[in-house]
């Protein structure tokens, strides 16, 4: 959500391949780009050569349009071979949206354990309005009393939406497993922060990092608290991941991110996504002088003015932050008539 501007990052591409199209990134490795009707405008999917068929790091929304540019892909630069499994980093739809159409056609699902759980209580959640306890927290964060007008009277967003049903049976993967992939062995590596036991994988050879959502280039994944779990800490949680992951980069590794282009300079990427947050962690604080609702905390966290369909993952970001300083000891809350939380910094 935050930006952060690169300082030694290398793109080896400078342009993403066309819709329908395929480019190789490395032997017997594809990117293909998928649209995605926001903002952030695209998801970057990966096909892994394994011979008789090909394993996919992640699959876009499940949309008639993302559906047919799969059709196009397969029969075309995929050569018709079939996809035997697909690879899902983290349970957001974006990414697992068409695991369930693939299963359906005979792929096996990996995934860790806690996406596929999450993914398959989200796509039973189905609401044509928004719950009781969401609205408490949107309130609870200060929202503005028009957005939540406006949310009261529409249909939420739900994942039945945009994901494929997904049938029962999965194979987990875990911390620390080794992998076969498009002939190449991977270690994985499980982040935290934008999503539970988000999936890294890291080539024996040093060359390649599938990074989906955890290592982004130029911008930082969303961090957000929700009504699921409304005391929990990602910031804490991303922290420790980004230093974690840090151990393992290396200059020359490329790395195939969820989003963006693929680039080299991983080491510098991860203190610039440390950073990033421990600036905007600072400037919060200080902004917290005065006792503030998440709401009003948007530009010390974003430096720009939010609104549109940017409103609500700023909202869940600024309640993240906020929540962090609190349980880290250095903010205090205390809850207003209207149900919205009070920070202050302790200074």
């Amino acid at each position: 959500m935050m930006d952060a501007t690169p300082a030694k990052l290398r793109y080896p591409w400078a342009e993403p391949p066309a819709s329908g199209d395929m480019i190789e990134v490395a032997e017997g490795i594809l990117w293909a780009r998928l649209p995605l009707p926001m903002k952030l405008d695209h998801v970057n999917v990966y096909a892994l050569d394994d011979g008789e068929g090909w394993t996919l790091v992640d699959t876009g929304f499940d949309t008639r349009k993302t559906q047919a540019i799969w059709e196009t892909l397969l029969a075309g630069p995929l050569a018709g071979k079939p996809v035997t499994r697909v690879i899902v980093t983290h349970h957001h739809p974006d990414h697992v949206g068409l695991a369930g159409w693939f299963q359906a056609q005979g792929a096996e699902l990996w995934t860790p354990r806690t996406a596929w759980l999450m993914a398959r209580m989200l796509m039973l959640d189905e609401q044509d309005r928004p719950a009781q306890e969401t609205v408490n927290f949107w309130k609870s964060a200060g929202i503005d009393p028009e957005i939540l007008n406006q949310r009261l009277a529409e249909r939420p967003f739900n994942f039945a939406d945009v994901v494929h049903p997904m049938p029962l049976g999965f194979r987990r993967i875990d911390d620390g497993d080794t992998i076969r992939i498009g002939g190449r062995d991977w270690d994985v590596r499980l982040g935290g922060g934008h999503a539970p036991d988000h999936a890294t994988f890291w080539s024996h050879d040093g060359d390649l990092v599938l990074g989906g959502d955890q290592l982004l280039p130029s911008i930082s994944p969303n961090l957000g608290v929700y009504a699921t779990e409304p005391l929990a800490d990602p910031v804490s949680d991303w922290i420790k991941s980004c230093t974690r992951l840090f151990e393992f980069a290396s200059e020359k590794q490329l790395v195939l991110p969820g989003h963006k282009l693929p680039f080299t300079g991983l080491p510098t990427r991860l203190r610039q996504l440390l950073d990033n947050h421990h600036g905007a962690l600072a400037r919060l604080e200080t902004h917290l002088v005065a006792p503030r609702t998440a709401a009003e905390c948007f530009m010390p966290l974003f430096k720009r003015q939010i609104s549109g369909g940017e409103y609500g993952l700023a909202l869940v970001e600024a309640m993240a932050h906020c929540l962090h300083l609190w349980h880290s000891d250095r903010a205090t809350r205390t809850r207003r008539n209207d149900g919205a939380w009070l920070w202050q910094n302790k200074g």
